[in-house]
């Protein structure tokens, strides 16, 4: 489980302290990455495709209103938002494939998103999948962010397997969402939700902690003890998620 500290006031599914969205039931939004042992993806690329996955999946029209998936969607945002990435390749990955979803191809990733399910209400093809030996590495550093899109920052304190990361992520995507206008959010959709997610350095990791900027709380139930995991910080074009003032 994870909490966010954001900026929006009211009853977030993100808030800190207990509300009512503990006692409701409790739901998952399941991600699979495609990690072939021939293949697999670049880090970043895994990362910023899960988060455009979410915000794909959060966009959908059967997400939407009396959308197929809108149910599911209010069922999941009514109670603690929980994200779980698991991995697949071959017969798995295509299994995968056969169930309702979304799938995202980013530079050498394949993220496949499905439709909240109860925590322990899995469908059975999603359920055998592993959550570890999600560990993948970047061939090459990622080159600096397009400062006209938004940027999840991780901690670069905070250690983490690529799958928690990729659920971080779409934590920090999330919120990015919500902070935004329905006009703002259709041109980003428009646009293919450009974002990028990197390490920011320590001093700046400092910088982002004490700011109004959304922050990601980690609950610490997996991996990682609780604390902030990242931050979502608005590009040119994104003035509601506000800026870090730099030099």
């Amino acid at each position: 489980m994870v909490s966010v500290d954001s900026k929006s006031p009211g009853d977030s599914p993100f808030r800190t302290e207990p509300t009512a969205r503990d006692e409701a039931p409790q739901f998952v939004l399941p991600l699979v990455v495609r990690i072939e042992k021939s293949a697999p993806p670049a880090r970043t690329d895994a990362l910023e495709t899960a988060a455009r996955a979410v915000l794909t999946m959060l966009s959908d029209e059967r997400a939407l209103g009396d959308g197929e998936w809108a149910q599911a969607v209010r069922d999941w945002e009514d109670a603690r938002i929980r994200k779980v990435v698991r991995r697949a390749r071959g017969a798995e990955w295509r299994r995968a494939g056969e169930l309702p979803g979304i799938t995202l191809t980013g530079k050498s990733a394949e993220v496949r998103v499905f439709p909240p399910v109860p925590l322990d209400g899995w469908p059975r093809d999603l359920a055998k999948l592993q959550v570890s030996g999600t560990e993948l590495e970047d061939p090459e550093p990622p080159v600096g962010a397009d400062p006209s899109a938004p940027v999840l920052w991780l901690n670069p304190g905070v250690e983490m397997s690529a799958g928690k990361t990729m659920a971080q992520a779409g934590h920090g995507a999330q919120l990015a969402w919500w902070a935004l206008s329905e006009e703002e959010r259709t041109a980003w959709r428009d646009a293919g939700f450009p974002l990028a997610v990197r390490t920011a350095d320590p001093a700046e990791w400092r910088e982002l902690a004490r700011s109004e900027l959304p922050l990601v709380r980690d609950a610490g139930f997996t991996e990682i003890a609780p604390g902030l995991t990242v931050a979502a910080e608005g590009g040119e074009h994104f003035a509601p998620l506000g800026r870090l003032r730099r030099p």
